[in-house]
């Protein structure tokens, strides 16, 4: 049995799974207005940007840092809580 087994781990904290939900939500928010860029105005029936294309892209680029944000959260939460993961890979 080596040292990293031995190594107790905590149970995650909610937080963990926030920062999870959130960056899955908004990495599919990412990928769905790269693909539908007008899916703003077929769900919400309005053109925010006269049709220009600037409120999606302003979209795209606020979603991939929310999604980039959550998942470097989540994973410093994740090594916070399982200490044997968290060097396992050196």
């Amino acid at each position: 049995m080596g040292f990293h087994a031995l190594q107790k781990t905590r149970p995650v904290r909610s937080r963990f799974w926030v920062e999870t939900a959130l960056g899955t939500v908004s990495g599919l928010l990412f990928v769905v207005t790269l693909v539908r860029r007008d899916w703003i105005e077929l769900v919400f029936g309005v053109e925010p940007d006269a049709g220009s294309g600037a409120v999606e892209w302003l979209i795209v680029a606020v979603t991939a840092l929310v999604t980039v944000l959550c998942a470097l959260a989540a994973r410093t939460e994740w090594r916070r809580t399982h200490p044997a993961t968290a060097h396992a890979s050196r």
